[in-house]
């Protein structure tokens, strides 16, 4: 991890919540639109990067390669390779983390990487019963056999399967994401109180983030065809208290459980990218770095308990560079749900925790609340699963310079029990 690799600028898309119905935009139009806006900022062309990759957890059947796809609409050229990653909720992390491996080999020098998904999008499927009588229907020669075979369709077959609560529920444990939050919130003894408490903390600070236009370089404005303009994400709500949170009704165990909609990440649509340069490449194009990824860590863990994923990659990380939790200003920890990041935090303090699942002496301590999340988080703005990762290191960058802080850390967890977690560090003066 010795070559330095810079983070020149990035951007991302106001963050959209899904609404039942698809969204104006789909995922290429959210990456493309994010892309241009950046990279009509930079004094280098598209067609001089040397790759684009894109994490995307849901690509469109029309967009499989979407990474290919978004670098053609960027005007990158037929010359520059476009990508795709998948790693869940950590696809754009992957794609910075991928971009970097490329650099350090000496396969690129400059590459646009990121990630996006158009969670509105998500398609309705139907069920194998219906697609095994369709098959036999086209099969079928002449109206005796078809009309034999109407005799066959039950209503059932007609029920859609949702295809974003399929992808949402492990496929190896058989619990939904929120679940795997409530057990998180057993564990650890995690109150309904203290989940509505966090999430309206959330809300209240992406609203101040939105009033005192603390965003106003990092998200990049969306037209639709019709010419409405989105400038904001919005999903942020004024009423969401912790005494209006405490009015909704569990969703994920509706009889025992504590884990809401409202404290909640939200299904949104949205892309982020990141302009990432070696050395050689701040040189040879005059660019000025924001900051640089200092190193990365991956981590599984038992999917039921995927939600503590931050603190599992983020231990080895701090333990490499030889530093705790208070040499960190700054910390973006991706709001899953409420639960997820309060259990996270009372992991890292937990004596037993840190020495039986990670090894060590003793607890690695706590993080300071006015270092975490400082402008919100998902379960505010919302949680494009492959934008996520990459929004997170670029607002943690925004929040360094903003604060004139050193040092920091975003970290996520990921479906399938994983988790991610980068060190950057801010290089302007």
């Amino acid at each position: 991890m010795k070559s330095p690799i810079y983070v020149i600028d990035g951007a991302r898309t106001p963050f959209l919540k899904a609404r039942n119905r698809p969204g104006p935009f789909a995922a290429s139009d959210l990456a493309s639109a994010a892309g241009r806006a950046l990279l009509l900022r930079q004094p280098i062309q598209p067609t001089e990067l040397d790759e684009v990759i894109l994490g995307c957890a849901i690509p469109s059947v029309d967009e499989v390669n979407i990474g290919r796809v978004v670098a053609l609409r960027m005007g990158c050229g037929h010359k520059v390779p476009g990508w795709t990653v998948m790693r869940n909720c950590a696809s754009g992390m992957q794609a910075l983390d991928s971009a970097i491996d490329s650099m350090r080999a000496g396969r690129s020098q400059l590459v646009l990487a990121g990630g996006v998904d158009a969670l509105s999008r998500a398609p309705l499927l139907v069920s194998d019963a219906m697609v095994a009588w369709l098959s036999k229907w086209y099969a079928a020669k002449g109206v005796g056999k078809r009309a034999a075979l109407v005799t066959e369709l039950r209503l059932r077959h007609l029920a859609p399967v949702i295809a974003l609560m399929r992808g949402l529920t492990d496929p190896i444990v058989g619990l939904m994401m929120g679940q795997t939050a409530e057990n998180l919130a057993y564990r650890f003894g995690i109150t309904r109180a203290d989940m509505d408490a966090y999430a309206a903390t959330s809300h209240e600070r992406a609203l101040a983030a939105q009033r005192e236009g603390r965003l106003a370089h990092e998200v990049v404005p969306l037209y639709d065809t019709s010419g409405h303009v989105y400038v904001a994400d919005d999903g942020v709500r004024e009423d969401s208290t912790p005494a209006n949170l405490a009015k909704l009704k569990p969703f994920f165990d509706r009889k025992y459980g504590n884990v809401t909609a409202g404290n909640s990440s939200q299904v949104t649509d949205g892309a982020a990218w990141l302009l990432l340069a070696t050395e050689e490449a701040v040189a040879r194009h005059g660019l000025v770095p924001k900051g640089r990824i200092v190193d990365s860590q991956w981590a599984a863990l038992d999917p039921a308990q995927m939600g503590l994923g931050p603190v599992y990659a983020t231990a080895p990380l701090l333990a490499r560079h030889n530093i705790g939790l208070a040499d960190v200003d700054a910390w973006e920890i991706n709001e899953a749900f409420a639960a997820q990041v309060l259990a996270c935090l009372r992991a890292f303090a937990d004596d037993a925790f840190c020495r039986d699942e990670l090894g060590l002496p003793q607890a690695l301590g706590t993080i300071d609340p006015n270092a975490l999340n400082v402008d919100g988080g998902a379960i505010a703005i919302g949680h494009p699963v492959g934008a996520s990762g990459a929004r997170i290191v670029l607002h943690l960058l925004d929040v360094l310079e903003r604060r004139n802080g050193k040092r920091g850390v975003a970290a996520i967890c990921i479906g399938g029990g994983q988790g991610g977690a980068m060190l950057v560090e801010r290089t302007a003066s």
